[in-house]
């Protein structure tokens, strides 16, 4: 247990000084948006196709892996929907439910997988992002087009939106790199290594800018209802659906691992673009967050 809190501290310091710079107003505001920017589109998608294409993608069971998280995510959304008629919520509110129980954040995935395992665990992780990050924000494009938009849910629009993701296309930019024995001019990869890890400080950083602990207190029993089925009932789910699809070692530590990890942050911009409720967005993500620092070491410590 105290490996496990030891490897993840440095990741919620450095979340906690994020949010300390920024109440503290040591950095103006208008600093962070295009900071977050910056490592959305530049310098995370840099760490993936470098570690993407370098990684020994041989023996990663793909399949097995992305049957347990797609599975998990499936049974969740599945449950938030069965769930819509019990709970007294407005569209909006549900669609920011919703979105704070299948998505995560894969700044604070992959830099506990690169605290707790190495390079092999961070490998991993990205196959991981490969495989979810374009399910979950389809699946939340649709819920938000449907339950809180005015707009009706529109699959074209949703795809495209998938398909330009930085995210992806980084990951799928690695796996081809990788698997068609091109890999990286040594000079390429020299320059992807150095901006690649600027990504994880900077990222963590971000995370704990935009955490804002009053929005906490608006909404307590939903918030609850949500940060509980994130940090426990997803990670319940994978342990669940990786013993099912006989995922095993290293592979299920990570797919129990990005189970884990708080919300997504991005799913605050998602929820105030579509017409979610972006206030409960904003709360969900922070309790998610904070409670990850004891929930994180507990499943691990438990499933590991």
């Amino acid at each position: 247990m105290l490996i496990i809190i030891s490897a993840l501290l440095p990741v919620f310091l450095i979340i906690a000084l994020g949010w300390g710079i920024r109440r503290a107003g040591f950095a103006d505001d208008a600093l962070w948006p295009p900071l977050e920017r910056m490592i959305y589109f530049i310098l995370f998608p840099c760490l993936l196709v470098q570690n993407l294409a370098t990684a020994d993608l041989g023996g990663i069971d793909i399949i097995p892996l992305g049957a347990a998280l797609l599975s998990a995510i499936f049974l969740m959304a599945g449950s938030l929907s069965l769930l819509r008629t019990r709970l007294n919520l407005s569209g909006p509110e549900y669609s920011s439910l919703f979105q704070g129980a299948v998505r995560w954040n894969g700044f604070a995935g992959i830099a506990a997988a690169s605290s707790l395992y190495g390079t092999a665990g961070l490998a991993l992780m990205a196959v991981a992002i490969a495989l979810m990050v374009p399910t979950v924000n389809l699946l939340s494009i649709y819920v938000l087009t449907r339950h809180a938009s005015t707009e009706p849910a529109s699959l074209r629009a949703a795809l495209i939106a998938v398909i330009r993701n930085p995210l992806i296309l980084s990951c799928l930019t690695g796996i081809a790199l990788n698997v068609s024995g091109f890999g990286l001019a040594p000079i390429i990869d020299s320059t992807l290594n150095v901006l690649g890890s600027a990504a994880l400080p900077l990222g963590l950083l971000a995370v704990g800018a935009a955490l804002d602990l009053s929005h906490m207190r608006q909404f307590g029993s939903t918030i609850l209802l949500g940060t509980g089925l994130k940090m426990l009932g997803m990670p319940l789910l994978v342990a669940m659906t990786t013993g099912i699809f006989g995922v095993e070692g290293l592979t299920r530590d990570i797919a129990i691992l990005c189970a884990s990890v708080p919300g997504a942050t991005s799913a605050y911009i998602l929820a105030r673009q579509l017409g979610g409720d972006a206030s409960m967005m904003a709360g969900m993500i922070t309790a998610s967050t904070v409670s990850a620092l004891v929930t994180m070491p507990l499943i691990l410590f438990l499933f590991v």
